[in-house]
């Protein structure tokens, strides 16, 4: 039953992160990309929290929504492509910033959403 829950999660996810790279992206500017992997960090902290920490969802919804959904939301190959397609049109800051933006943001957003998931009783 875990195979069929993340396989469904992820292809929900999948669908999330088209939608919104049709709805965010702009011409030399990856944002949709960006954007899914920011909330996708976000939304994973609070999931480990109410899956893992406070057993609030079950085995099965923690790994449909954690696994699936956002493994299927957030994209670190396509990130990859993108940094490496700014190195090779010569744009070397645009692609550091870019990776090092996607880094620290990341980060700190999973890091919010660990935090205001434990907030919660």
């Amino acid at each position: 039953m875990a195979w069929v829950a993340v396989a469904i999660g992820g292809a929900f996810g999948s669908l999330f992160r088209y939608g919104l790279s049709l709805l965010a992206n702009q011409p030399g500017l990856p944002l949709g990309t960006w954007l899914a992997n920011i909330l996708g960090s976000f939304l994973i902290g609070i999931l480990s929290v109410l899956g893992k920490e406070k057993g609030i969802l079950s085995p099965e919804l923690y790994l449909l929504f954690a696994a699936g959904v956002m493994g299927g939301f957030t994209t670190f190959s396509t990130f990859s492509l993108e940094v490496v397609s700014f190195w090779g049109e010569g744009q070397f800051m645009r692609g550091i910033l870019y990776a090092l933006l996607s880094l620290i943001v990341g980060l700190l957003s999973c890091a919010a959403g660990v935090w205001i998931a434990r907030q919660f009783q």
